[in-house]
């Protein structure tokens, strides 16, 4: 009798636990994110090993002017507003690469155009920092910014293609 007590109460516990258990899993909504609502790049819906980022998104990997880093102007004044892309900045999750809108001297706009979205955590955690990167170096104007907790690897990576982007702005 003692026997068949344990055994029922193993068994409810066990039942419990199982029943309690949460799997890892993506959100129904990727394309809802912050990341995606700001135009960075999102997992398109074959991102496997070799992909960071949509395709559209990426540099190509021929040597094109977003992707070396050139700059870009609308006009030959010195006023006109120019767009100069970082270099790709390597992590141990993927590389981190920055572009930065620049008139008058000052930055006008920064955006992420590539940063780790491989797994589901790369994911998730990017979609958070990566909004944050983006308003505290437009805030700031530099590359002196905080790292964002949680995504180390991500905001040195940032920082770094961030200071290579303001260099060849001349800033």
């Amino acid at each position: 009798m003692r026997r068949v007590i344990i055994a029922i109460c193993a068994t409810a516990v066990g039942l419990v636990l199982l029943l309690s258990f949460k799997s890892h899993t993506q959100s129904g909504a990727l394309g809802a994110s912050p990341a995606a609502a700001l135009g960075s790049p999102a997992p398109g819906p074959g991102a496997g090993a070799g992909a960071s980022a949509s395709p559209s998104a990426l540099p190509s990997a021929s040597a094109s002017p977003a992707s070396s880093g050139a700059v870009k102007s609308g006009t030959t004044g010195s006023g006109a507003a120019k767009t100069v892309t970082g270099a790709a900045w390597p992590t141990i999750y993927g590389p981190v690469q920055v572009k930065i809108t620049v008139a008058g001297g000052r930055v006008t706009a920064v955006t992420a155009v590539e940063y780790p979205v491989d797994t589901p955590r790369d994911y998730q955690i990017n979609a958070y920092a990566i909004p944050q990167l983006n308003s505290e170096a437009l805030a700031a104007g530099s590359a002196r910014i905080d790292s964002v907790s949680g995504a180390t690897y991500t905001s040195q990576g940032y920082i770094g293609s961030l200071q290579s982007a303001l260099d060849k702005a001349g800033l």
